[in-house]
């Protein structure tokens, strides 16, 4: 057993990015297209990603600086066009998503690299992933910034204004999780499925 008392014992960057990814498992992908004030889109998964709010409907997720402490192409389009899609895209479009983790150059357009077709989005300028099952459409909260030192992470709360989902996943009531078939994020290269579940009975 190993205990670590970070201010006597730090642990670098690199360490606690390891173990996050390794213990905080598994973790929802969030998919997200934005578009700059010229309109070049991107597009990019971030597995820091959760609900944060139901009234008002409101989604977190927290892309990271890069080793030269540059913010990821999301948070400098946010910081022009204050709009956003999150998809959820479930197994179907793994791959497609995975494709979309590349390192382009700004303003290069990751619908393009990944060959996906763009759709609009109710009530936003920003344009969704048409073949994707379930997207949310946001317009920025805020976005909270953790220092600038590589690594450091920029929580964008973005709140929910517009939704589409495929009927084949929802019934008004339930989301299908066999039709929707989402996925995790492991450490490393490594996904989930949610193939296996199992229930318990909330206690009174």
């Amino acid at each position: 057993m190993s205990d670590y008392l970070l201010e006597e014992a730090p642990l670098s960057s690199g360490a606690i990015y390891r173990l996050f990814c390794g213990t905080i498992c598994p973790r929802p992908i969030a998919w997200v297209s934005t578009h700059d004030r010229a309109g070049n889109t991107n597009l990019a998964p971030f597995s820091f990603f959760n609900v944060v709010s139901v009234a008002p409907p409101v989604l977190g997720f927290s892309p990271l600086l890069n080793g030269e402490s540059q913010p990821k192409d999301t948070i400098r389009n946010l910081e022009q066009v204050p709009e956003c899609v999150v998809h959820i895209s479930g197994e179907a479009l793994v791959n497609e998503m995975n494709a979309t983790s590349a390192s382009l150059p700004a303003g290069e357009d990751e619908f393009a690299l990944a060959g996906l077709e763009k759709a609009t989005m109710p009530g936003l300028s920003v344009p969704r992933v048409a073949a994707a099952p379930v997207a949310f459409g946001c317009r920025l909260r805020e976005i909270v910034r953790f220092g600038d030192q590589p690594m450091a992470g920029c929580l964008v709360l973005a709140e929910v204004v517009s939704i589409h989902i495929d009927d084949a996943i929802w019934n008004g009531r339930h989301v299908s999780v066999e039709a929707l078939k989402p996925i995790g994020r492991m450490a490393g290269s490594d996904y989930a499925r949610t193939s296996d579940l199992f229930g318990l009975e909330r206690p009174a």
